[in-house]
């Protein structure tokens, strides 16, 4: 399994280096400067908004699937059938859920209109998301891979035609955004589908009452982690947006979103970890076999990366921002530097979460595989209230900035609470030689950080290069990550 898990991460992470980052560093962040920050935070509040309901399309179906599916391989054509039918009514659901609950919120005219068109966006990736959890029960990884980064490319193919071809006349809007996002996931759902009915055959949709409620019995505990989750993950924009004077809320959400697109970047490889990690555990907990190499190898290279990454944003935070972020149409020069001083703060905040986010996707997985839905809900709703308590009291007086303190505490705790209680369902042993290496790399890097800072080079650039290539070189020699011993799974027979 340790072999499989590795030559397919591989795989995936270099298909997402290859698109991945273009389009988050370059297409999607062009658009935000195109439009500007006040109409990007107009979009990234709404769209945040129709993700805390996210759940209503899914109801943990396809976390249950994907789960299930990787245990029990001959049930997938009675399942897609089934399930395929309920994804379009749950479809329904969300539809009515979100657009009431935007009214309620206070959404009107316009906002409504962007709502639905996100709303029905999130339904196409939510189909997406399940057919793939079929693919990945499988164990098609290969096949999974590509699926995984086929809409953005689609995406980066049509919004940079929109964006630099010149062929479209007219001021690029955040709508041409948002529809270009449901003609790419339109046609992956397609491709993806083709791929499960290349596996099972011919697909008759039915309804079955009593397969429909064994399915929601056993899917529930998962739609409730991923309500609370989605909740205290997506909130923080939304709370802004509210909590703020109007005109203020939609800026600040939109420096708050100019920072947030990194951690996004860094969340969608830390989540190749969970796609290629639920599937394997799953087959290895039902098999009895034992998780702990796979648990320490997943964990050293996540956790080394995503310090590294964390403490380059310390270092080189505003330099990152003023290269990704250009002066807004009648933006003066002290409010860009106001707008990337506010967002570079955020942006070393938001990445310290990452690196507990990143634990999360390991033992948070592993935690999942063993079905232990209870501790993970009770620890996912004491996320929740820290986020909202410390949302509704940092936000008033320190804007965005406050947010991104809550998102720090709150995803701090709850990786705590997700690696104890992991170690102690699953009896597994603390390598305090593997703490005290994260240890010195934290150390290493602090002093590398201030090093490089004080040789004060001429280009900003080299100097965070030299920054990555040290932190690399400090998880190769302590040992976090061992070459010899990667090589020596890859090589050994399945």
């Amino acid at each position: 399994m340790q072999k499989k898990f590795l030559k397919n991460l591989a795989l995936l992470v270099f298909l997402n280096l290859l698109v991945k980052p273009f389009w988050i560093l370059g297409v999607d962040r062009e658009v935000q400067n195109v439009v500007g920050t006040s109409e990007y935070g107009f979009y990234f509040t709404i769209f945040n908004f129709s993700f805390l309901f996210f759940i209503f399309l899914d109801l943990g179906i396809t976390n249950f699937n994907n789960r299930n599916i990787a245990q029990n391989n001959q049930l997938l054509n009675k399942h897609l059938a089934g399930i395929g039918t309920v994804k379009l009514l749950l479809g329904v659901l969300y539809a009515v859920v979100i657009l009431v609950a935007g009214w309620m919120w206070g959404f009107r005219d316009r906002q409504l209109y962007l709502l639905a068109w996100v709303g029905f966006n999130q339904f196409l990736l939510s189909f997406i998301l399940y057919l793939r959890s079929n693919i990945s029960g499988l164990l098609l990884f290969k096949t999974d891979s590509f699926l995984s980064v086929l809409d953005r490319l689609l995406m980066i193919g049509i919004v940079s035609m929109l964006l630099w071809s010149g062929l479209f006349h007219g001021r690029f809007t955040i709508e041409w955004f948002v529809y270009s996002q449901t003609i790419a996931y339109a046609a992956t759902a397609l491709i993806a589908l083709a791929a499960i009915l290349n596996k099972s055959g011919k697909l008759r949709l039915n309804w079955n009452t009593p397969f429909f409620l064994m399915i929601l019995k056993k899917s529930l505990p998962f739609a409730l982690l991923v309500l609370v989750m989605s909740f205290y993950n997506r909130i923080d924009p939304v709370l802004i947006e509210r909590l703020l004077p109007e005109g203020v809320g939609d800026h600040q959400a939109g420096v708050y979103a100019q920072a947030f697109r990194l951690l996004d970047a860094g969340q969608n490889f830390a989540f190749l970890f969970a796609v290629l990690l639920l599937p394997l555990f799953s087959r290895m907990l039902k098999d009895k076999q034992p998780v702990g190499q796979l648990v320490r190898i997943s964990f050293s290279i996540i956790i080394s990366g995503a310090l590294i990454v964390a403490f380059t944003a310390v270092f080189y935070g505003k330099q990152i921002m003023e290269l990704m972020y250009t002066p807004n149409v009648g933006e003066n020069i002290a409010a860009y530097h106001l707008r990337i001083h506010q967002s570079a703060r955020i942006f070393q905040l938001l990445m310290f979460s990452f690196v507990a986010i990143s634990s999360n996707y390991i033992f948070g997985t592993l935690l999942t595989a063993n079905n232990s839905l209870k501790v993970l809900n009770l620890i996912a709703f004491t996320g929740l209230i820290i986020s909202v308590v410390l949302n509704l009291t940092l936000v008033p007086g320190m804007q965005a900035l406050g947010s991104a303190y809550a998102s720090l505490a709150t995803q701090g705790v709850t990786a705590l609470l997700q690696f104890f209680v992991a170690h102690r369902l699953l009896h597994l042993n603390i390598k305090y030689k593997l703490v005290l290496r994260f240890l010195i790399l934290t150390v290493l890097l602090l002093l590398t950080g201030y090093s490089l800072s004080w040789l004060q080079l001429d280009n900003w650039h080299l100097s965070l290069l030299l920054m990555l290539f040290a932190g690399i070189m400090f998880t190769v020699t302590l040992g976090l990550l061992n070459i010899k011993e990667l090589i020596g799974i890859l090589k050994a027979k399945d």
